[in-house]
């Protein structure tokens, strides 16, 4: 750097780029690095640093691609100890979390370690549940890693081994030495940066072949020195000043008293930051592909070689074979990534790839066998898993203390958690431990916390699916479906004579009474005039419109009905009868035969519209519920023992008892099967089920929730519900058995209102039919009497409005064959008088002068 440095290619390692970046920064030099691959010198505090290469956080998203393409959820990284290997673990945690995954424990050594050390550290490691082992080293400690895991027996059968590109680049320099170290790498999985194939790249490997062999990183460095020669050329022509290149002191570089690093000779580069935009805009095809800078997506302001992509190869026998390819755009796949000159996707490309459509080819894993490892195990520490058990002192039938069992426990909920374990593919060693005082049940809450904080690594028991509890802990598929529900007393009330009148509100008595008369009404004012069954003496009339009112009610009118309109009105009263007659039979029925409950409370609206206490079982998530999301007051709500629901229940609320009960679905059924005065009213008003809790990401979690089904599939789980929760000496339960309120109006309003409109409608229709013809009658109207229906003379002290009312009821009454008669006669003899006395005879037409000429 005392030379007047322009530019500086290397160096090889993150943690030298480390050192010498401050100096190209103070010294204004472009730093092309080809392998220091730390993603934390892409930050802007290293503003001369260009890396010439794909930093780490590409290729550890590709190794978290291949542990969630396996369904693996933890790895343990080993790592150096340094700025390159903790970096790359910190940009593998970032890519796994992404995937749901995460390292479940880091293993680092420090640079140089023996490989004493290394064996140490693996021990430890080993002990630990997760069997997917990422190395992230340098190749002179990497390989040793790999021949302590050997000596110990970890390359074995369900093991997986993952080595980052630094594998690739040491088994490519060395060439045909590779062999020696490929028995203690038999089945890892490697990363290597794709190039892909030109003639410029088999040229340079054929001229570097004679004596050694070039690996990715060597492809990186050539380019490297040809984008610092590329960039100096563009900034030598581009110079204004004719290719000036100068440098001047800065008074911030100095030698300290006595130091002897001659800092005072370094020269600060004037037009380096002219060249280092010469750099950045490098454009050209080399060695390795489309060498070209695009600005990071984080808006650090850094920049990374387009295109990156990774080979992905599996080491067995004395090579390696490639199972997949990787790329930023294509993610995990069997196919070749095309890699554009402007870094883009390719046309028709996906960039949100599912973990569903990566590919990769088949993989030979340690041990010599293709059978995917499972990828960990219980803890190699001698402890079992410690599993908390609920210590219930009311309904021992799900889970409860059991000195005889060989677990110490028993129930319902531990009989399944061991038929699942028994279909597990590996053993599960197991201690159950009680949870709880022994006097009262314990806080389930309290419990699945135990399990979150690590005290616990399971929970087994009737253990609810709630929203907060799924928030600390995994549970595992619902083995019971459950859901709270209440519970209230009924009773059954005495039938007495008057039981009959009892399926109708007195309101709707009298709208039925008053309906039956006006119908009846209605269908005799429509009848009247033609059918003579409806006419008579009035006292006969007025029996025949009772008589045939309330006859319909049983459909045994006699009297028939002749005129359309009696006909249409009939018709939509027979339907109203025949739907108030079924509500009325099915209502007595139930008034007759069922109980009634004792505490109006019919659901869960009128739970909440009451005042009364409501009752909830010990340590039970009712009581949260009902607070926070229903918001019952904590002044109505008492805690109770589940052996003192039916006592509680039946001093009722004025005597301190409570009005109903709200607990979940398993233990009300389990209640009421020897409690037959009790009911469940409304409808279950929560969904839930009971599961087994694990601490958060734990693979028995997946692999139990697989078992349950199967217990559901095949029967099992069936048949441990019967062995356990038998059902009791009352009948099936359920709200049926409630007797509903007494009918009113509010229920046949719309039936009434259809009655009445046709009603009124046949009788608007009837009277403009009637007032038609009496106006054709009376404007017909005669002197002399003559006729069938002579109108008498009108009397002088009568007002022509009485005279002709009377008339028009006069009208009314008559009969519509004689009203039709009349009409037709009159007719005829206003047609003879208009004729003027002529009459026909068979000679002819004569002419004869009448006697009078009185008008027709």
């Amino acid at each position: 750097m005392e030379r007047h440095v322009v530019a500086v290619v290397g160096p090889q390692s993150s943690g030298i780029a480390h050192v010498v970046s401050h100096v190209a920064n103070q010294l204004r030099v472009p730093l092309l690095s080809f392998a220091a691959t730390d993603p934390a010198l892409a930050s802007s505090q290293y503003p001369y640093f260009v890396r010439a290469t794909h930093d780490d956080r590409f290729q550890m998203a590709a190794v978290a691609d291949v542990v969630a393409h396996h369904g693996w959820r933890e790895v343990t990284a080993v790592y150096v100890d340094n700025d390159y290997g903790r970096g790359g673990v910190v940009a593998l945690g970032d890519a796994l979390e992404a995937l749901r995954a995460r390292v479940s424990y880091r293993a680092a050594f420090p640079p140089g370690a023996d490989r004493a050390a290394l064996a140490d550290l693996l021990v430890r490691a080993n002990m630990m549940e997760s069997r997917v082992f990422v190395v992230h080293a340098s190749p002179d400690s990497g390989l040793d890693v790999f021949a302590a895991a050997r000596s110990l027996d970890m390359m074995a059968t369900g093991y997986v081994w993952i080595a980052t590109d630094w594998l690739a680049a040491a088994i490519d320099a060395a060439g045909a030495g590779a062999a020696a170290a490929a028995g203690n790498i038999q089945g890892v999985l490697m990363l290597r940066q794709y190039t892909p194939d030109s003639d410029a790249k088999a040229s340079l490997v054929s001229r570097f072949a004679a004596k050694q062999y070039i690996n990715a990183y060597g492809l990186f460095a050539y380019d490297s020195v040809w984008m610092a020669a590329r960039a100096i050329d563009q900034f030598l022509d581009d110079n204004a000043s004719g290719g000036n290149v100068s440098f001047s002191a800065d008074r911030n570089i100095r030698d300290a008293n006595g130091s002897a690093l001659g800092l005072s000779a370094l020269r600060v580069f004037d037009q380096g930051e002219q060249l280092l935009r010469k750099v950045m805009l490098a454009n050209f095809t080399g060695v390795t592909g489309s060498v070209r800078f695009q600005l990071d997506a984080d808006g650090s302001g850094g920049a990374t070689l387009i295109n990156p992509a990774y080979e992905i190869l599996n080491v067995g026998g004395t090579g390696v074979r490639r199972v997949a390819y990787w790329s930023n755009y294509t993610r995990l796949s069997v196919e070749a990534p095309r890699l554009l000159a402007d870094g883009g996707p390719p046309p028709n490309s996906n960039n949100t790839t599912t973990q569903q459509q990566q590919q990769m080819y088949s993989v030979i894993w340690p041990g010599d066998t293709t059978a995917k490892p499972r990828g960990w195990v219980f803890p190699n520490n001698g402890k079992p898993l410690r599993i908390g058990v609920p210590y219930r002192t009311t309904y021992k039938q799900f889970v409860s203390k059991d000195r005889s069992s060989p677990d110490g426990v028993s129930g319902y909920c531990v009989d399944v958690f061991n038929a699942a374990v028994a279909l597990l593919p590996y053993p599960v060693p197991a201690s159950f431990v009680l949870f709880g005082d022994g006097v009262k049940n314990p806080s389930y809450n309290d419990l699945v916390q135990r399990v979150a904080d690590g005290f616990f690594d399971a929970a087994v028991g009737d253990i609810s699916i709630v929203t907060n509890r799924t928030r600390v802990v995994d549970f595992t598929q619902p083995y019971v479906e459950s859901g709270l529900v209440i519970v209230s007393t009924v009773k059954a009330k005495n039938s007495n004579e008057w039981a009959f009148l009892k399926p109708f509100t007195p309101g709707m008595w009298a709208i039925i009474g008053a309906f039956f008369l006006f119908v009846g009404a209605v269908v005799w004012i429509l009848e009247h005039r033609f059918n003579p069954e409806f006419r008579g003496s009035p006292r006969r009339q007025m029996v025949t419109i009772f008589w045939f009112s309330f006859s319909t009610m049983f459909f045994a009118h006699r009297e028939n009905t002749v005129s359309t309109l009696g006909r249409f009105v009939l018709i939509i009263w027979l339907f109203v009868v025949l739907i108030i007659n079924s509500s009325y039979t099915a209502s007595l029925t139930s008034i007759l035969t069922v109980q009634q409950l004792s505490t109006g409370i019919q659901g869960l609206d009128s739970l909440l519209s009451s005042n009364d206490p409501i009752g909830y079982q010990v340590g039970s998530f009712a009581r949260s519920y009902m607070m926070d999301e229903l918001g019952v007051p904590a002044s109505r709500l008492r805690e109770l023992a589940i052996d003192g629901y039916a006592g509680s229940l039946q001093r009722g609320p004025s005597n301190g008892g409570v009005a109903a009960i709200v607990d979940e679905l398993p233990y009300v059924e389990l209640f009421l099967s020897t409690n037959c005065q009790f009911r469940t009213v409304g409808q279950e008003f929560t969904k839930s089920g009971w599961g087994f809790a694990f601490q958060r990401d734990s693979p028995l979690a997946v692999d139990l929730s697989t078992a349950i089904l199967t217990l559901s599939e095949n029967g099992d789980l069936q048949r441990i519900h019967d062995k356990w929760l038998s059902p009791g000496t009352c009948a099936s339960q359920s709200t049926d058995g409630v007797g509903a309120d007494r009918l009113n109006l509010g229920s046949f309003w719309g039936l009434f209102l259809i009655c009445g409109v046709a009603c009124f409608v046949a009788l608007l229709i009837y009277f403009a039919r009637i007032l038609c013809q009496f106006c054709k009658y009376h404007g017909h109207g005669t002197t002399d009497g003559a006729g069938p229906f002579p109108v008498p003379e009108r009397s002088l002290r009568r007002p022509a409005r009485l005279t002709s009312i009377r008339d028009l009821m006069s009208f009314v009454d008559m009969k519509e064959a004689e009203v039709k008669r009349a009409i037709r006669s009159r007719s005829d003899r206003r047609l003879d008088g208009s004729m003027g006395g002529r009459s026909y005879t068979s000679e002819g037409p004569s002419l004869s002068r009448p006697s009078s000429m009185s008008p027709v």
